[in-house]
C-alpha cells in the first residue's frame, strides 16, 4: 500500500480512471459532452490554483520569518518553485478552459461569453462577468507581477539585493489581492449558475 500511495503519479493515474468510471456510469443521466469535460478541467484546475494560493497567504508567507535561515533555502530552493509551477499553470489553464467555456455555442446559440465580459446580459451572465473579470486580473497578477517577482526572489533569474527588496512587496502586494479578489469571484463563479 505504501508504494501504491507513495507514487503520485499512479494516484493520479487511478483517479483519472476513477472519474471516468464515474462519467461511464452517471452518462444516461449525466451526458458525457465536451461542456461537462470543460467544467470539470476548468473546476480542477481552479482548485488546485486558489488552493495554492491558500497555501501560499495562509501558510508558507506568514511562516517564512520563523524558519531558521539554515532551512530558508529548502523552501525557497525546493518547495516554491514547485508550488510557483503549478501555481502559474493551474492559473493560465483556469482561465483559458473558463473562456472556452463561456464561449462555447450550445445548440448553436453563440456562448455568454461576449455579454458577460461586457456585462450586456442579465443577471447570472452580469454575475459571472464580474467572476470571470475578477479571475482574468487575478490570472494577469500571476503572469504580470507575481511570477517575475518571485524569479527574483527565490534566485531563478540573476538579481541584485536591491532588485529582490523591491520585488518582494510587489509580489505580496499582488498575491493579496488575489486573496482578496477570490472571495468575490468565487461567490460569482458558484452564485451565477450558467449551463
Amino acid at each position: 500500500m505504501a508504494k501504491l500511495f507513495g507514487n503520485l503519479h499512479l494516484i493520479l493515474v487511478l483517479g483519472l480512471v476513477a472519474a471516468i468510471a464515474v462519467m461511464m456510469a452517471y452518462a444516461p443521466s449525466a451526458p458525457v459532452d465536451v461542456n461537462s469535460v470543460l467544467h470539470w478541467l476548468h473546476t480542477f484546475f481552479g482548485i488546485l490554483w486558489i488552493g495554492l494560493l491558500y497555501y501560499l497567504n495562509f501558510v508558507q508567507v506568514p511562516t517564512m520569518p520563523s524558519v531558521p535561515a539554515e532551512l530558508k533555502k529548502g523552501v525557497t530552493g525546493y518547495i516554491a518553485p514547485k508550488v510557483f509551477f503549478f501555481f502559474r499553470w493551474a492559473a493560465l489553464l483556469t482561465v483559458v478552459i473558463g473562456l472556452g467555456i463561456a464561449f462555447q455555442p450550445v445548440g448553436g446559440v453563440p456562448g455568454y461569453g461576449a455579454k458577460a465580459l461586457t456585462f450586456s446580459g442579465e443577471g447570472n451572465v452580469n454575475m459571472i462577468g464580474l467572476g470571470m473579470w475578477l479571475g482574468i486580473i487575478m490570472f494577469l497578477n500571476v503572469w504580470l507581477i507575481i511570477w517575475p517577482a518571485q524569479k527574483k526572489i527565490l534566485g531563478i533569474v540573476e538579481a541584485t539585493d536591491a532588485e529582490k527588496a523591491a520585488a518582494t512587496p510587489r509580489a505580496l502586494i499582488a498575491s493579496r489581492t488575489n486573496l482578496a479578489l477570490s472571495f468575490p469571484m468565487l461567490y460569482c463563479m458558484v452564485s451565477a449558475n450558467l449551463s
